[in-house]
């Protein structure tokens, strides 16, 4: 074995350099200190602890909150010539006492387990007769009650301190706002670590966001683009997911539901799917996600509000984990604010958990509607400093027009303060617009001062009004979550002519043409494949395939897309030319090298 982290980088996972702060990270933990790593999704977290793990005695143990998490390393690191298993419910009793065997016998270098596992007495006993490298937890941020995935087992872990306090621990994660971060440190007994922040940033991702009008228009002007890539459409009920991968099987694109109430078989059998064939489109809820190394995801679309800035951060850092171009893309509407309010309202949460998470609801639709930088906006909310503009989002690269709303903003309050802070934006609308009927003269909001001053605007206009006003934290939602609006604190500064109000013009974007070439669909186009390189780019791909169903794994565990395009761009002739591109070690140029190189050559 290699002596050097940086020789193991090269011979093990092909990648020439480290990016930073990955050799501090590494060399830190080999040398057996503690750490706290925050790291964005596609930063390269797992070689952070899978390298000092090779380089210490011992089997690092890997605390992975999902199994095909550890499936997806485990295939991975088996494939770059490395001893890796995992211990779940997946494998049968026969093969877990072989696993167990070869922890005990020092072969394995590395070994994933649920937390759930890790926590039982067996096998913390087990643990006590190994010689442990270290231990990893990753999804670290699964320890905090006010982030988006709490697991329960994971507040359990300091365990690992207390049983084991020479063994150095690291804790990962892609999302971590302060609050979360302070969580983990104290949750962790990892207050002592050394902490690793790196910049939230994921420049390869662009941003954007529309007010929702035609949904199924709108997404198949988006997915225009991305023919043949493989994507994830969130929905925010199990209905919708079903609707939306029913229609758009239909409409020829190859789309899958996934959601908690599917049974287990359907659900297991979608996600090989996806990680396992290219070009798959997951419609799912936020029951799926977490965990999914797939890096050559395209896309990530909402169909609805996600529940905060960290969902939102988390989800579309699905995209793009291999560095290549991605899109993150949304629509939303009023009634999404109203629906994720009723939720939150609804929940079995104590009174400090709901007021956070309508705080945290607030931010999103404030990051929605804001006409800056989206990414300044993003990063800002992880306390991350961004001087935009970044230039790969929509308000960058559209800068939106804006409008002054100082007077429609005193007329909406008014008509909210005069009906008694009691009604929905529809009821509210109807006052401004002067509509009348039964309701109206039985509640006497016709006789108001507010009725029919607004009839100059119709209902599209107010209620980008009143979104628009929500998230400027001017009105809120009721706390029971009826839909209600009630002023805020700073809505008298705007009543009283103290502050004036801009708001977004809105504007229906035209749709996107279809990226045809030649009467053929260029499937690489979001990666910038030209009509010429797209003969060999297909064969490459179609060896991948044929190469992953012969070994039984995902086609990114063969090579990443970055890979296959660093093979397009440099036309390699051997294999010592192929031993240059990165992503290839040692191992996969022995076991691949040739067969690629037949593709490429047979290209010319």
């Amino acid at each position: 074995m290699p002596a050097s982290p940086l020789d193991i980088l090269q011979s093990v996972f092909g990648y020439a350099s480290f990016r930073d702060p990955q050799q501090a990270i590494v060399e830190h933990v080999t040398e057996g200190g503690d750490a706290l790593v925050l790291m964005p999704t596609g930063g390269g977290k797992s070689l952070c602890y899978q390298i000092p793990a090779l380089l210490r005695q011992g089997t690092g143990v890997v605390v992975s909150p999902l199994i095909a998490l550890m499936q997806d390393q485990v295939d991975a690191l088996r494939e770059a010539g490395v001893s890796a298993a995992y211990l779940n419910s997946s494998l049968d009793a026969q093969q877990q006492r072989e696993v167990e065997r070869q922890l005990l016998a020092g072969e394995l270098n590395l070994l994933y387990v649920a937390p759930e596992r890790l926590l039982t007495v067996r096998f913390l006993e087990l643990l006590e007769r190994t010689e442990v490298a270290l231990f990893a937890i990753d999804e670290a941020h699964c320890v905090s009650q006010w982030g988006h995935d709490f697991r329960p087992e994971y507040r359990e872990l300091t365990v690992l301190h207390q049983r084991f306090a020479q063994v150095p621990r690291i804790a990962l994660t892609a999302t971590a706002d302060p609050r979360t971060r302070e969580e983990i440190a104290e949750r962790l007994a990892l207050q002592d670590a050394r902490q690793f922040v790196s910049s939230f940033d994921r420049p390869n991702i662009r941003y954007a966001i529309a007010l929702r009008h035609n949904p199924r228009s709108q997404l198949l002007g988006f997915l225009d683009g991305h023919r043949g890539d493989a994507g994830i459409i969130y929905c925010l009920s199990r209905r919708k997911v079903d609707e939306t991968a029913a229609w758009l099987s239909e409409a020829g694109i190859e789309a899958l539901p996934y959601h908690a109430g599917l049974d287990a078989a359907t659900r297991a059998a979608n996600q090989q799917r996806f990680l396992r064939e290219d070009g798959i489109v997951m419609v799912a809820t936020v029951a799926f996600g977490m965990g999914i190394d797939k890096p050559d995801v395209r896309f990530v679309a909402h169909l609805d509000l996600p529940r905060s800035m960290e969902g939102y951060y988390q989800e579309t850092g699905r995209a793009g984990r291999d560095g290549l171009p991605a899109e993150a893309w949304m629509v939303y509407g009023l009634a999404d604010v109203v629906t994720m309010s009723q939720m939150i309202a609804q929940s079995e949460s104590g009174d400090d958990r709901k007021r956070i998470e309508r705080s945290k609801l607030d931010s999103l639709l404030s990051y929605a509607e804001a006409t800056q930088c989206r990414r300044e906006l993003l990063l800002s909310a992880f306390g991350e400093r961004f001087a935009g503009p970044c230039g790969n989002c929509d308000n960058c690269l559209q800068p939106p027009k804006t409008w002054d709303a100082t007077v429609q903003a005193q007329k909406a309050l008014s008509a909210v303060y005069r009906s008694g802070q009691r009604y929905g934006s529809g009821h509210v609308i109807d006052i401004l617009r002067g509509i009348e009927g039964e309701r109206m003269s039985q509640l006497g909001h016709d006789r108001l001062t507010t009725f029919g001053i607004g009839a100059d605007m119709d209902e599209k206009q107010w209620r980008s009004v009143f979104r628009q006003l929500l998230a400027a934290g001017l009105l809120a939602t009721d706390p029971e979550g009826f839909g209600t609006l009630r002023l805020t604190a700073a809505s008298r500064d705007v009543l009283v002519g103290q502050r004036a109000i801009h708001m977004r013009e809105e504007t229906r974007p035209a749709r996107r043409a279809s990226r045809r070439r030649d009467s053929q669909l260029i499937t690489g186009a979001s990666l910038g494949i030209e009509a010429y390189e797209q003969p060999l780019w297909d064969a490459l791909r179609a060896l991948r395939s044929r190469l992953a169903k012969q070994h039984g794994v995902p086609a990114y565990v063969i090579f990443h897309d970055a890979t296959l395009l660093a093979m397009l761009r440099a036309m390699p002739e051997s294999e010592d030319d192929m031993a240059s591109i990165s992503g290839i070690g040692d191992a996969k140029l022995k076991r691949y090298g040739r067969d690629f190189l037949d593709v490429i050559n047979a290209k010319e």
